[in-house]
């Protein structure tokens, strides 16, 4: 049997497995956990998705990271805290991570500035793009200037205006549904964050 398709029947090893995996989809952009589903609730009560990059997970907090336009409509969604959920799929693994919480908006403080320092050139020359993101055009546009559409940035400071635009999503999860799905069996189970800090687990019908 390959290991990945081995069914856990403990819950501690379970939950342990559950921060195993989203460690190392932070780091592996291979992983298929690397780019989860994030749902929000819009203004006028209508759901909202999208994939994003998950750039970091700490397990201490159970808090999730990712990088954002500071102008996107997610933002004012979110703002100092809101509803969030985060659904990540591994179909080699046939593990399935539903994780919902809090989510909240850093544009400025340590956490933004060391994510920003540490995002490639690259990437970060997607926050130079004007107009904001969302904003309505009648031609097919990325919104960045045409001195560095289609190019590498050569070095910090091409792309320091875009630091004005970043900013980090930070979601921090106190509930998780797993799903594994085996041919022996499936698994299922819901982890729900104490005020203690520890994690209680139940197991549930698949």
């Amino acid at each position: 049997m390959n290991p990945l398709d081995e069914v856990i029947d403990d819950l501690d090893e379970m939950r342990a497995d559950i921060f195993r995996r989203l460690g190392r989809a932070a780091k592996d952009r291979r992983s298929a956990m690397h780019t989860p589903v994030i749902g929000t609730v819009k203004a006028d009560g209508r759901p909202s998705q999208r994939v994003m990059v998950l750039r970091a997970f700490d397990p201490a907090t159970a808090t999730l990271r990712f990088h954002t336009d500071s102008r996107a409509a997610k933002v004012d969604e979110i703002g100092e805290g809101a509803p969030i959920s985060v659904l990540a799929y591994d179909p080699g693994a046939k593990r399935q991570f539903r994780l919902s919480g809090t989510g909240r908006i850093e544009a400025d403080g340590a956490t933004a500035d060391k994510a920003w320092n540490d995002a490639t050139l690259f990437a970060r020359r997607c926050y130079l793009a004007d107009p904001a993101p969302g904003t309505l055009s009648d031609m097919p546009i990325s919104g960045l200037p045409a001195d560095i559409e289609g190019r590498k940035p050569e070095d910090d400071a091409e792309v320091a205006p875009g630091r004005a635009n970043f900013a980090v999503l930070l979601a921090q999860i106190d509930t998780i549904e797993f799903l594994h799905l085996a041919h022996t069996g499936h698994r299922r189970a819901i982890f729900r964050l104490q005020p203690d800090g520890s994690w209680h687990g139940q197991w549930l019908v698949p």
